[in-house]
């Protein structure tokens, strides 16, 4: 999961000397590197599942590792900055194997509450490596070149490569395994979409990921060259953010097993749209400026309330579909990933200047995603059920 993380965040602080390489003439083009990033790692999901169904999750996991490290190699020698653009593409695809197969391996060994406990917990890890990606980067840069922030993305995926190799043990029960065909695939994906379950909550998920892709897209720009120009100070701006949510995460761990996953996310979701309201409050009130500290504030208040969500509603979309946790995770992976891009984009490069263009998509990316939770329970939120 990790490695999906730091491979967004820790280039943030490379873009000013990517923009100045490459002549990139509008800023806002730069926010590319992260979409065609989760374009490739959205697309892919839609093959990993199927095929570690058939084959099992260790080797399907290190043949990803292996393309991941192909496409960070062709970035450290890019000759422009659309050849980049292709090697974010296919760095995309081969960390999209992380993102299924983990979820898929904790499937394969847990469920219910545990389930979501210990998925809180490799969230906690995805969302704590952004804490320190940024700096991790600008250490690079401080080396001499954007080049030596994928030489670090490399040395992660060697020493993912090399524990998987040595210590993960293959999960896939044998009465799971299908067949790698057509026919099975498809039928594993109509049954995903014919779980009203399943297919309501990735929708959520994947609207609450837009607003997450929307911040990442922009924050350089926002915390540094376009608005609050905080410079080598970047780093600990969005770490402090990023923290929140890895707060939120931990405590999501413990809390879920109490009162279960339908109740918490329910209430993290329903808090998280009062609060985005509050943010285009807050922008408005200060025509787009607000104090840095007012703006963290409301930002990281934001973030520690969707963390209560989005854990619970990737659990929950899954829940009943253990008999194909591998196409299931995939297909609702690249689902929920190719919206949230999507969703982020569209944030990303309505970007002004202003705050107001984030305060606006969670406002209102969350006011939907809370109507799809409605729908998929029939009206009747915050109830806890056998499992959730």
């Amino acid at each position: 999961m990790a490695v999906t993380a730091i491979s967004i965040d820790n280039l943030l602080p490379a873009f000013p000397a990517i923009q100045a390489r490459f002549a990139v003439a509008d800023p806002n083009h730069l926010q590319l590197l992260v979409y065609v990033y989760m374009i490739g790692f959205g697309l892919a999901q839609i093959v990993y599942g199927p095929v570690s169904d058939a084959l099992g999750r260790r080797p399907v996991l290190l043949a990803g590792l292996a393309i991941y490290a192909a496409g960070t190699a062709l970035a450290m020698i890019a000759p422009s900055f659309g050849w980049l653009l292709a090697a974010r593409i296919i760095q995309g695809v081969g960390a999209a194997s992380g993102r299924v197969l983990s979820t898929a391996i904790v499937r394969d060994r847990f469920a219910g509450r545990e389930m979501a406990s210990v998925m809180s917990l490799i969230m906690m890890v995805f969302l704590i490596v952004p804490m320190i990606a940024p700096a991790v980067g600008g250490m690079m840069l401080a080396l001499g070149s954007w080049v030596w922030v994928f030489v670090s993305m490399l040395v992660l995926a060697a020493i993912c490569t090399l524990w998987f190799t040595w210590r993960m043990p293959e999960t896939l029960h044998p009465e799971y395994r299908r067949p790698l065909s057509f026919g099975a695939t498809v039928q594993a994906v109509l049954t995903t979409l014919r779980c009203r379950v399943a297919v309501g909550y990735a929708t959520a998920l994947g609207l609450l990921t837009g607003c997450i892709m929307g911040y990442v897209g922009s924050s350089q720009q926002i915390f540094d060259t376009g608005l609050y120009h905080l410079g080598a100070l970047f780093p600990l701006a969005f770490g402090a953010v990023a923290g929140a949510m890895g707060a939120a995460t931990l405590v999501n761990a413990r809390v879920v097993r109490l009162l279960g996953m339908r109740p918490l996310s329910h209430a993290g979701l329903s808090a998280f749209v009062m609060v985005g309201l509050a943010q285009v409050g807050v922008g408005l009130a200060y025509h787009g400026h607000p104090p840095l500290a007012l703006f963290l504030g409301v930002l990281a208040m934001n973030q520690f309330l969707i963390s209560f969500a989005m854990p619970n509603f990737n659990a929950l979309a899954l829940e009943p579909l253990g008999a194909i946790a591998g196409t299931a995770s995939s297909f609702l992976g690249f689902y929920t990933t190719i919206l949230g891009a999507f969703c982020g984009f569209l944030i990303g490069q309505a970007f002004d200047g202003t705050v107001l263009p984030i305060g606006i998509g969670y406002a209102t990316l969350g006011g939907l995603a809370l109507l799809v939770v409605a729908w998929t329970e029939h009206g009747r939120l915050f109830r806890g059920g056998v499992s959730g």
